[in-house]
């Protein structure tokens, strides 16, 4: 709603306030029930007044989208990008279009990681009975059995689901800069076998039972004298407050409730079952992680909690942006010596990809993702990354402490 349609119904408001002097005791009423309206009036509240319904497709042709062979998202008609403002002045309808196209992009990622890397879903927690909540994850069929190299990705909080680093890239970008799919072939094309986590997948979202969701404002607790002074409001007191009612909450939302995935309630705890039940039981010699941003977090907490086993078993661990914090974390000595040696954080930073970045923190070290755009340094560090992995295996088999990269030692890479 245009902001000169508030402004002319507060005046409206205002006239009939000016108009109803003191008098009897109807215009006393009504003189309170519009100072009492105004009180009330939200204008974000208004906005939804007139809002078309939260009402969306569920497939990308439904919206009119799709892929194009560069993996650019675009419409069927017109060639151009995603549009957020689709309708003027409804910026929470917009931003509700956007959420639902999101999920479609979710599950749109999900069945590349099936089809096109040929992952496999597995289902957690693995013991899950028929109608427990459950999450899952991807891996690739050697993920148990390649005997060489194991590489794991954790993404960071937020939106985002297995298979992708940042929902704007690949709504805005492409598939590439903003999925893990990259990733996933690569390693695969090198020999890696691959799980890939999903963090953030905690709960089940289901609609409350419409007897559920009015118990609160049900009267079955009530007493009895309370019933009948309700039943007996007036009709205009009923009426005036469904008035209240269209301007407070003209397009009420579902109410939900969340039902948690057992051992899966939060990033930290989906780790460390995925760590448990499908990592620690590989065969590979050699496990790499690729965490970005809050996956940086969960993997020190990973750590924190199997410390003794990651050493055994994990080679090398590359950080895109990682809002990790040992001192915060309270990582031991042990833990921050490791991560020193084993540990490279790519960082957002205006430096070329690979110059070493001061740190105040006394963990691994911190190099440049040659880009300032945080969701984008997965993607920029992308070449160097496996080229850190190669150097880190190689040392390792040369029984050689890996060099982390600095500024007099640029690894040559491409531009994106």
């Amino acid at each position: 709603m245009p902001i000169a349609s508030f402004t002319f119904i507060l005046l409206v408001l205002r006239i009939n306030m000016a108009q109803l002097q003191p008098g009897g005791p109807d215009e006393k009423e009504k003189t309170t029930a519009l100072k009492d309206l105004l009180s009330r009036i939200d204008l974000d509240e208004l906005m939804k007044k007139d809002e078309p319904p939260l009402e969306f497709p569920d497939t990308l042709e439904g919206f009119e989208y799709t892929f194009n062979e560069k993996g650019q998202l675009r419409h069927i008609k017109t060639g151009e990008p995603f549009v957020f403002n689709y309708r003027e002045d409804l910026h929470r309808w917009n931003q509700k279009r956007y959420e639902a196209l999101g999920e479609i992009i979710t599950k749109y990622v999900y069945d590349l990681l099936e089809k096109e890397c040929n992952l496999k879903k597995v289902y957690l927690p693995v013991d899950a009975t028929e109608n427990e909540p459950k999450s899952f994850i991807f891996m690739s069929e050697d993920a148990m059995m390649n005997t060489e190299k194991l590489m794991v990705l954790i993404h960071g909080s937020g939106v985002v689901r297995a298979g992708q680093w940042a929902r704007r890239l690949i709504i805005n970008e492409d598939l590439e800069s903003g999925t893990q799919i990259p990733y996933i072939k690569r390693a695969m094309e090198e020999g890696y076998a691959v799980i890939v986590l999903n963090p953030n997948e905690n709960y089940v979202e289901v609609e409350k039972a419409k007897t559920e969701a009015q118990s609160s404002s049900d009267s079955s607790d009530e007493p009895a004298e309370k019933r009948e002074r309700k039943e007996k409001i007036p009709k205009e007191t009923k009426k005036r407050r469904d008035f209240y009612e269209k301007y407070r909450n003209p397009q009420k939302e579902k109410e939900t409730v969340q039902l948690y995935i057992r051992d899966n309630g939060s990033p930290e705890e989906h780790a460390v079952y995925v760590w448990d039940n499908f990592i620690s039981k590989a065969v590979a010699e050699n496990v790499f992680f690729v965490a970005h941003s809050y996956g940086g977090l969960t993997f020190v907490e990973l750590m924190i909690q199997r410390e003794t086993d990651i050493k055994n078993k994990v080679t090398a661990v590359a950080l895109t942006d990682s809002v990790h914090n040992v001192w915060h974390q309270e990582a031991c000595k042990t833990i921050r010596e490791w991560m020193r040696e084993n540990c490279c954080n790519w960082v957002s930073s205006s430096e070329p990809l690979d110059t070493s970045v001061e740190s105040m923190l006394p963990d691994c070290p911190r190099v440049s993702a040659g880009t300032e755009r945080h969701e984008l340094t997965s993607w920029k560090s992308f070449q160097s990354i496996f080229k850190f992995f190669s150097e880190a295996l190689e040392a390792k088999n040369s029984r050689i402490t890996p060099t982390p990269t600095r500024r007099s030692n640029r690894i040559k890479h491409e531009e994106f």
